[in-house]
Parts: structure tokens; sequence; C-alpha cells
């Protein structure tokens, strides 16, 4: 089962639901998720010489947001960061916010999750900078997570972050505490409270509507796991940069207006199932989408572009060659080549190429886009 399918069949009662609500971003990822791998978005037609039979090959959408896209995209960053491991320890650090604020939030994206951000990683940088706990300057990666396993709205950054810092002037790698990174209550302390200052700096407006008594809640957590080498982590946490809060095979019944899907609870692994209907499960699905240009991976200190001088100081120390290669288990990134026939796997012949269609999206998801982009120019 297909959410394209979904989406397709019941995108009139959505848009008659929440027309005048729906996010122009919305509505794009909406056209694309429909018409991805379609004759909608043109494609090549191959020859199978064995079987005698034409086959059609229809491009991709390339929508961030599309659950049949960006695999290949995934294994990419994957082996980059492999790269980049250092031979220390790694920690997983995430970051949550009160419930109370997260309608807030998800009404206001684009600020909400760059101050999340950049609460965060300042935090996380002023505790590894202090002599007591690793003295040096640290680098790390942070990806940004929106779900929850029901597809709830639940902002959260996870930073993979190694187990130490770099003393710039003494040359060498300062070793964090083996069984925890930084005291998490101080972490959280510390992010709450730059939190609260950069959302007020950022939109003095949207500060005064927050209720006072949130900036005293301890539901500002930070969490820290020690995670070992970092690539098991890393590869699982590859599954969602590039892919969206559901994938297709999570789709176990789809019929009648409603929508069964699996998913494992937390720290559990066996499946449990949920019915929801249609548009609410279309509603889940879209809150996640996120804002147009939005960056959800980020990279700090020794690991962004800015550092990489000091990076490269950290790999001489450590000894670790620039280019060497990191051998990886047979990935499950990989796509079938698409001029392999898939039922002789002989290789096929390029016979034709299909033109993309010029009005893609049904006249009803089109004139909608249309009310939107007007409004958005006026």
């Amino acid at each position: 089962m297909e959410i394209a399918k979904i989406f397709s069949e019941n995108l009139p009662e959505y848009l008659q639901k929440y027309e005048t609500r729906i996010p122009y971003n919305h509505l794009k990822t909406i056209d694309a998720i429909i018409n991805c791998r379609t004759s909608a978005m043109g494609g090549k037609v191959y020859f199978c010489e064995k079987c005698k039979k034409y086959h059609y090959s229809y491009h991709s959408c390339k929508n961030r947001h599309c659950p049949k896209c960006g695999s290949d995209d995934s294994g990419k960053w994957l082996k980059k960061q492999m790269r980049k491991l250092l031979p220390v320890n790694y920690f997983l650090v995430t970051f949550t916010i009160p419930e109370e604020l997260r309608f807030i939030c998800r009404s206001n994206q684009k600020l909400f999750y760059s101050v999340l951000f950049k609460a965060s990683s300042e935090a996380l940088k002023t505790l590894l900078n202090d002599p007591k706990y690793a003295g040096g300057k640290s680098g790390f990666v942070g990806i940004l997570h929106t779900w929850t396993r029901q597809l709830h709205y639940h902002p959260h950054p996870h930073y993979i972050v190694p187990g130490g810092a770099f003393d710039i002037e003494k040359n060498q790698w300062n070793k964090a505490n083996s069984k925890f990174l930084v005291p998490v209550r101080a972490l959280s302390k510390i992010y709450r409270a730059k939190f609260r200052d950069c959302l007020k700096m950022k939109n003095q407006k949207i500060f005064n509507s927050i209720p006072h008594h949130i900036w005293n809640s301890k539901e500002f957590v930070s969490n820290s796991q020690a995670v070992g080498k970092g690539d098991k982590v890393l590869e699982y946490l590859s599954n969602y940069v590039y892919r969206v809060a559901i994938s297709n095979n999570r789709i176990i019944k789809y019929g009648n207006g409603k929508v069964t899907f699996k998913y494992k609870p937390s720290g559990s692994n066996n499946y449990k199932y949920q019915t929801v209907t249609a548009l609410e499960f279309m509603r889940r699905f879209l809150q996640h989408v996120l804002p147009d240009g939005f960056q959800k991976i980020r990279y700090y200190g020794f690991l962004s572009s800015a550092g990489k001088n000091v990076f490269d100081k950290v790999q001489k120390y450590f000894k670790i060659k620039a280019n060497k290669i990191i051998s990886l288990q047979k990935s499950k990134f990989l796509r079938r080549e698409k001029d392999i026939c898939p039922h002789c796997k002989s290789k096929m012949r390029y016979f034709a190429s299909i033109l993309r269609k010029p009005r893609a999206p049904p006249n009803f998801l089109l004139e909608t886009i249309s009310k939107k982009y007007q409004q958005q120019t006026v």
C-alpha cells in the first residue's frame, strides 16, 4: 500500500475540510507525493530483448518529504559521516520542549526550529568547553526530528557527539567521562535559559504570548546516552535524514476511509497497530513537512565548514587519513538499476523518453495551489 494512493483518493475531502488552513508548502508536497514516479513526471521506456517487453521508468519528484525518494541521499550521507568518525566513544544527546509549547511551535515552525537548534547546540558547546568536562572545541552533528512513532508532533533534535573536545592551544584531545558526556541537569538548565533568551531576541511578540510559567518548566529536557563508536547510531539516524515520518511499508491496511499502520513503542521490539481516518493520517503526516529551505541537518564546531582547519588537526592528532575508506554492510539504500529488467535481470535497451505533463496536478489541487500562491504574492 502506498501513501500516494491514500493522498490521491482522499485529497478532495481533505482540501474541503482544511483548505483555508493548508500551508503552501503542504500543497506542493501533496502534489509531489501523488505524482512521484507516475507518467505525470515523465520518464523513460526500456525494451528487454529477452522478455520482448517494454518497461517504464518514471522520474522521481525529488521532494524531501516523499516516502519514495531520498534513499540514495541517505546512503551517501551515511558514508560521508562514517568517514568523519573519530576513534573515541560517542554519545547521543536529545533535547525536547514542553508539550504546552508545541502548539505555538507548530504554527511558527521556522522560528522555533531555529531557536531549538541554536539553544541546544550552544548549551552543549558551553559545557564541553568547560575544563571540568572536556575543556576544548567540540564537533558534532544535529538532526531534527518532529514526530513520534504514532506520527504525533514532537520536535526534538538529536546530536551525535564524540566523547571529548580538542584543546587547540595544547594540540591535544581531552577525553570526557566515559560514563556521561556532561551532567544533563546542568545541560537542561542552560538549554532552557538559552531557548528563552534566543526566542525573546528573535521575536518579542511571540515570546510575550507564552505563559511565564513555561520558563520554569522541567520539560525542557536533555538526555544523553552512550552509543559506543557511533557507527550504529549513525546508521539508525540515516533512516530519517532524508526520509519522512512514515514509509509505505508501515501501512498495513487501507479501506473505507481508514488507515492502519504499525509502529514500535519506545523500548519494545514488538509492533503495535493504530487505525485512524484517512484525513487524520494525512493531517499527521503533513504536520511534519518542514518549512521551505529549512536545513534539518546542522554541523557544529570542528565538523562545521568553518571548523575544517581544526578538524584537520584532530584527524592528524588521531593519525587518521582524510581519505580513509569505510567498509559498510550491504547497503539497504541501494536501488535497482533502471536499465535492468525486473523479471529476467537482463540489461534492457533504452527505447524512448516520456515528457513530463505540463499540468500534473489535478484541477482541484491546481486551483488551491494557485489561490495560495496568489495570497503569498499579494
